[in-house]
């Protein structure tokens, strides 16, 4: 948790449906999020923005849409977390749309191979982003990015790490899905990924939930979190190009955060599909960074707690 940290814009809406997801590093930047860090302490070094491609917004070519592009904009990104986490840095990639947790993934599962260490992530979305360009007439690639990590789609995306497929699902626990298509719902359960849905949440409560999620981790696991704001319920979160009702609340969303700090094992970041342009005076942006900062200290914990092993 004390590594210092590296921000990553990627400022690209390639593998979106609805435009706009480019303006989110600048909001995360406008919301304050350099200095919340640096409040706690916290080393923090602006990368700025990779560059690539523009988004050329064409239908789906062989069931993708902007495949070309899709493909440069991850392998950036790739080399770009890579090369942070090989300085012993915590990168916190800025997004950008959801299909750069292809780029960022890859980059992480590598890191681990090389270093030998176990990889945990949490997937926190509203969607399972577990598609394939067989499933969803659409080709939009922010639906497949977990799928493709798992060695589901054309080897330029699957290879990106090095590796095909980069990881495999058991490492991955998704939180707060909700919209599921029939199709991905079948492939979810063949590839066995571990999801704890929202009616999971109604049941057990967040506390548990994380409880489960972040079971089984240790001082040798590397904790990814791949943070969609559209985890969050449209209410406190309306800007997003996928909005989807009845997300994690407020309080919710602090208690999963808080846990995840709790463990002293997060050591690389996604903040995804933050729309500006869908957004009300910056508020999506501004709750989002609230939450980081929960992610790196924050608490509302009044109670002496013993420290976790």
């Amino acid at each position: 948790m004390q590594h210092p940290i590296s921000l990553i814009g990627v400022p690209t809406d390639i593998g979106a449906g609805a435009r706009g997801a480019s303006m989110g590093p600048e909001a995360l930047r406008v919301a304050g999020l350099q200095a919340v860090l640096e409040s706690h302490g916290l080393q923090v070094a602006d990368r700025g923005n990779l560059g690539g491609p523009a988004n050329p917004w064409l239908p789906p070519a062989e069931g993708y849409r902007h495949l070309p592009e899709v493909v440069a904009w991850n392998t950036a990104l790739h080399d770009a977390v890579h090369a942070e986490l090989a300085q012993r840095r915590m990168p916190i990639v800025l997004g950008g749309d959801h299909c750069l947790g292809l780029g960022s993934i890859s980059a992480v599962a590598r890191h681990c191979r090389d270093t030998g260490k176990t990889l945990r992530v949490l997937w926190l979305d509203a969607h399972a982003d577990f598609n394939t360009a067989a499933l969803t007439p659409s080709g939009n690639i922010h639906g497949m990015p977990v799928a493709l990590l798992c060695g589901m789609g054309p080897s330029a995306l699957t290879g990106i790490g090095g590796t095909t497929p980069a990881i495999s699902a058991n490492v991955v626990r998704q939180i707060g899905i909700r919209s599921v298509d029939a199709g991905e719902k079948r492939l979810v359960h063949e590839a066995g990924l571990e999801v704890f849905d929202m009616r999971y949440i109604d049941e057990m409560g967040m506390r548990h939930t994380m409880d489960q999620a972040l079971m089984g981790m240790d001082h040798n696991t590397h904790l990814h979190v791949s943070f969609d704001v559209d985890f969050l319920d449209p209410e406190i979160a309306p800007g997003v190009g996928t909005t989807v009702p009845g997300g994690p609340t407020y309080r919710e969303a602090q208690l999963c955060m808080e846990m995840i700090a709790d463990t002293g094992r997060l050591a690389s970041l996604d903040v995804m599909e933050l729309n500006p342009a869908l957004d009300v005076r910056n508020r999506t942006a501004e709750v989002a960074v609230d939450l980081i900062e929960s992610l790196f200290g924050k608490s509302t914990l009044m109670r002496q707690t013993a420290p976790r092993a």
